[in-house]
Protein backbone atom coordinates (compact mmCIF):
# COMPACT_ATOMS: atom_id res chain seq x y z
CA UNK A 1 0.00 0.00 0.00
CA UNK A 2 2.67 2.37 1.03
CA UNK A 3 4.76 1.79 -2.52
CA UNK A 4 1.36 2.17 -4.49
CA UNK A 5 0.34 5.08 -2.34
CA UNK A 6 4.30 7.32 -2.55
CA UNK A 7 3.56 6.07 -6.53
CA UNK A 8 0.68 7.72 -7.22
CA UNK A 9 1.05 10.67 -5.37
CA UNK A 10 4.57 11.28 -7.03
CA UNK A 11 3.19 11.04 -10.41
CA UNK A 12 0.19 13.39 -9.48
CA UNK A 13 2.73 15.49 -8.37
CA UNK A 14 4.77 15.27 -11.87
CA UNK A 15 1.40 16.15 -13.79
CA UNK A 16 0.20 19.03 -11.34
CA UNK A 17 3.51 20.62 -10.45
CA UNK A 18 6.79 21.19 -11.45
CA UNK A 19 8.39 19.31 -8.57
CA UNK A 20 8.82 15.50 -8.23
CA UNK A 21 7.88 13.33 -5.34
CA UNK A 22 11.93 13.93 -3.67
CA UNK A 23 11.80 18.12 -4.36
CA UNK A 24 8.26 17.93 -2.26
CA UNK A 25 9.51 15.44 0.17
CA UNK A 26 12.62 18.36 0.77
CA UNK A 27 10.81 21.46 0.45
CA UNK A 28 8.43 19.87 3.23
CA UNK A 29 11.37 18.96 5.56
CA UNK A 30 12.53 22.58 5.12
CA UNK A 31 9.36 24.10 5.21
CA UNK A 32 8.71 22.69 8.79
CA UNK A 33 12.05 24.74 10.20
CA UNK A 34 11.02 28.72 10.84
CA UNK A 35 13.83 29.68 8.72
CA UNK A 36 13.63 27.51 5.87
CA UNK A 37 17.31 25.53 6.39
CA UNK A 38 19.18 22.93 7.91
CA UNK A 39 22.47 21.02 8.03
CA UNK A 40 22.51 18.43 5.00
CA UNK A 41 22.62 15.90 8.01
CA UNK A 42 19.73 17.02 9.43
CA UNK A 43 17.99 16.96 6.61
CA UNK A 44 18.66 13.47 5.71
CA UNK A 45 17.90 12.40 9.08
CA UNK A 46 14.37 14.13 8.86
CA UNK A 47 14.31 12.23 5.31
CA UNK A 48 15.73 9.27 6.27
CA UNK A 49 17.98 9.69 3.29
CA UNK A 50 21.74 8.20 3.03
CA UNK A 51 23.90 11.16 2.45
CA UNK A 52 24.72 10.91 -1.30
CA UNK A 53 21.49 10.55 -2.14
CA UNK A 54 20.60 13.80 -0.14
CA UNK A 55 23.66 15.66 -1.98
CA UNK A 56 22.65 14.25 -5.66
CA UNK A 57 18.91 15.40 -4.87
CA UNK A 58 19.97 18.97 -3.18
CA UNK A 59 22.65 19.32 -6.53
CA UNK A 60 19.90 18.86 -8.54
CA UNK A 61 16.92 21.45 -6.79
CA UNK A 62 20.08 24.06 -6.13
CA UNK A 63 20.60 23.84 -9.86
CA UNK A 64 16.77 24.52 -10.61
CA UNK A 65 16.97 27.69 -8.35
CA UNK A 66 14.66 25.73 -5.34
CA UNK A 67 17.16 25.55 -3.03
CA UNK A 68 20.99 27.34 -2.34
CA UNK A 69 23.87 26.53 0.01
CA UNK A 70 25.06 29.04 2.49
CA UNK A 71 27.87 28.92 4.86
CA UNK A 72 27.75 28.06 8.67
CA UNK A 73 29.47 30.64 10.30
CA UNK A 74 30.11 28.93 13.48
CA UNK A 75 31.60 25.41 11.17
CA UNK A 76 33.90 26.74 8.55
CA UNK A 77 33.57 23.65 7.00
CA UNK A 78 29.94 23.44 7.19
CA UNK A 79 26.74 24.59 4.93
CA UNK A 80 23.27 24.78 5.47
CA UNK A 81 20.55 24.00 3.21
CA UNK A 82 18.07 27.13 2.28
CA UNK A 83 14.81 27.13 0.48
CA UNK A 84 14.81 30.02 -2.03
CA UNK A 85 11.76 31.97 -3.05
CA UNK A 86 11.32 30.16 -6.05
CA UNK A 87 11.44 27.12 -3.20
CA UNK A 88 9.04 28.52 -0.89
CA UNK A 89 6.76 29.37 -3.84
CA UNK A 90 7.00 25.94 -5.60
CA UNK A 91 5.63 24.31 -2.32
CA UNK A 92 2.87 26.49 -1.56
CA UNK A 93 1.47 26.13 -5.35
CA UNK A 94 1.82 22.26 -4.82
CA UNK A 95 1.02 21.86 -1.07
CA UNK A 96 -2.93 22.15 -1.12
CA UNK A 97 -3.37 19.89 -3.97
CA UNK A 98 -1.23 17.27 -2.84
CA UNK A 99 -2.59 17.57 0.39
CA UNK A 100 -6.38 17.29 -1.34
CA UNK A 101 -4.54 13.95 -2.83
CA UNK A 102 -3.51 12.46 0.38
CA UNK A 103 -6.73 13.62 1.82
CA UNK A 104 -8.87 11.83 -1.63
CA UNK A 105 -6.36 8.58 -1.08
CA UNK A 106 -5.99 7.92 1.99
CA UNK A 107 -7.91 10.11 5.12
CA UNK A 108 -11.99 9.60 3.52
CA UNK A 109 -11.64 6.16 2.40
CA UNK A 110 -11.24 5.37 6.56
CA UNK A 111 -13.22 5.75 9.58
CA UNK A 112 -12.32 7.82 12.31
CA UNK A 113 -11.49 4.42 14.01
CA UNK A 114 -8.88 2.75 11.28
CA UNK A 115 -7.19 6.28 11.69
CA UNK A 116 -6.89 5.83 15.46
CA UNK A 117 -5.54 2.26 14.70
CA UNK A 118 -3.33 3.30 12.13
CA UNK A 119 -1.87 6.33 14.13
CA UNK A 120 -1.36 3.89 17.17
CA UNK A 121 0.31 1.38 14.66
CA UNK A 122 2.32 4.25 13.54
CA UNK A 123 3.38 5.21 16.58
CA UNK A 124 4.71 2.04 18.00
CA UNK A 125 7.08 1.78 15.04
CA UNK A 126 8.16 4.55 15.07
CA UNK A 127 9.06 4.52 18.30
CA UNK A 128 10.91 0.92 17.30
CA UNK A 129 13.00 2.86 14.70
CA UNK A 130 14.16 5.10 17.27
CA UNK A 131 15.65 2.48 19.35
CA UNK A 132 16.95 0.70 16.95
CA UNK A 133 18.60 3.72 15.28
CA UNK A 134 19.39 5.04 19.16
CA UNK A 135 21.22 1.50 19.25
CA UNK A 136 22.72 1.65 15.87
CA UNK A 137 24.75 4.68 17.17
CA UNK A 138 26.15 3.39 20.58
CA UNK A 139 27.26 0.50 18.76
CA UNK A 140 24.66 -2.09 20.05
CA UNK A 141 22.82 -2.48 16.83
CA UNK A 142 23.41 -5.54 14.55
Amino acid sequence: MQLRLAGRLAADLAATSDLSYADYLVLVALSDRADYRARPFQLAEVLGWEKSRLSHQVGRMTGRGLLKKERCDGDRRGAFVVTTELGRKAIEAAAPHHVAMVRRLFIDPLTPGELDAISTAAEKVLVALDADADADHHGDGS
